[in-house]
């Protein structure tokens, strides 16, 4: 019977995340709104509201106690810890239905994809 129940302890104590040897698979978790430094560049004052929302997206925070007022943030946690160069804010200020002025920090655009050049090219549609 010992036997047995000293088995069982190993086998939850290999669960345990206090275990030295964790090498579970961690997941890379991004939250919020990736907002890049480009889409904050075509933002004028004197938009709508609804110019800004097609622009950046649908604002991860908004308050009631600041109505006039949206803010983007965004973070990223990679191997279960926040990485601190992708953790931004963007606030976003109205005047009743019109932009006022933007604050913070944008994400940098993603890098651009580049094309295999031993892929072939794609055949034009014969008719």
């Amino acid at each position: 019977m010992r036997a047995l129940i000293f088995a069982a302890v190993i086998a939850v104590s290999g669960c345990s995340s206090m275990n030295p040897l964790d090498w579970t698979h961690k997941v890379e978790i991004q939250q919020g709104n990736y907002v890049t430094q480009d889409a904050v560049a075509k933002l004028k004052p004197g938009m709508t509201r609804s110019q800004v929302r097609f622009l950046l997206g649908t604002p991860l925070l908004t308050d009631a106690f600041h109505a006039d007022r949206w803010d983007y943030k965004y973070s990223d946690i990679k191997q279960g810890k926040l990485d601190s160069s992708s953790d931004k804010l963007l606030t976003v200020y109205f005047k009743g239905d019109v932009l006022e002025r933007v604050e913070g920090a944008a994400q940098p655009a993603p890098p651009a994809k580049q094309l295999d050049a031993s892929m072939p090219a794609q055949e034009a549609k014969k008719p």
